[in-house]
């Protein structure tokens, strides 16, 4: 017997990027069509490897979604939709082969980190658990360093031996702290548990 028609049997790859940032710093993520935005955020922190410390937003063609009860907005300010109420598959697509569609995720409001984000639809592979990350390059900048300009800073002493800040970024970082380095199982191990830490919301709101 045929299964039944499904409009939602289709993953989501996103190509997530954090922009401005050269070399790239990138993860490819393959998502259930199913995953709400509280949920994405959850994935995108453990893929670039935050630590969920700062406030978030996602702007969908000029909507904010994110947690509202975390961000304050002003009288005539937008409006910042709730996360969990809306999954993936309730985005529309252009209606072109190979569509994609671009939205932003921004993570700490200080230092500043925007993530571009693009979408497309790709077929289900059986025998595969998602949502899971096939690919990336270079780590995830550490909190507080500043954003853009201080992680440039932070790198340009990291790598200069002779620079008077260099053994203090160092200590500082940590020392298993790589810049280049990108671990597909572990940021896969980190993925997971915290879609099981989530259960379907924020980890902060449960815990």
């Amino acid at each position: 017997m045929a299964k039944p028609y499904d409009p939602y049997a289709y993953i989501i790859r996103v190509e997530a990027r954090i922009v401005g940032v050269e070399p790239a710093i990138s993860r490819t993520l393959e998502l259930p069509s199913t995953l709400n935005f509280a949920q994405l955020h959850e994935v995108l922190q453990a893929a670039f490897g935050w630590t969920d410390s700062h406030l978030h937003q996602f702007n969908v063609g000029g909507l904010s979604i994110g947690a509202p009860e975390a961000i304050e907005v002003g009288a005539y300010g937008p409006k910042v939709l709730e996360a969990t109420d809306i999954q993936l598959k309730d985005l529309t697509f252009p209606c072109e082969d190979a569509a994609s569609l671009t939205i932003t995720y921004q993570y700490d409001f200080g230092d500043d980190w925007r993530h571009s984000l693009v979408l497309r639809r790709c077929q289900i592979e059986d025998d595969v658990k998602y949502p899971r990350c096939v690919a990336g390059a270079r780590a995830g900048p550490p909190e507080d360093v500043g954003g853009y300009p201080g992680y440039a800073e932070f790198l340009e002493a990291w790598l200069d031996e002779r620079h008077e800040e260099h053994k203090s970024v160092r200590r500082w970082a940590g020392k298993n702290f790589d810049p280049e380095r990108f671990e597909p199982d572990a940021t896969n191990k980190a993925i997971a548990s915290a879609m099981r830490a989530s259960r379907g919301d924020y980890q902060r709101r449960r815990s």
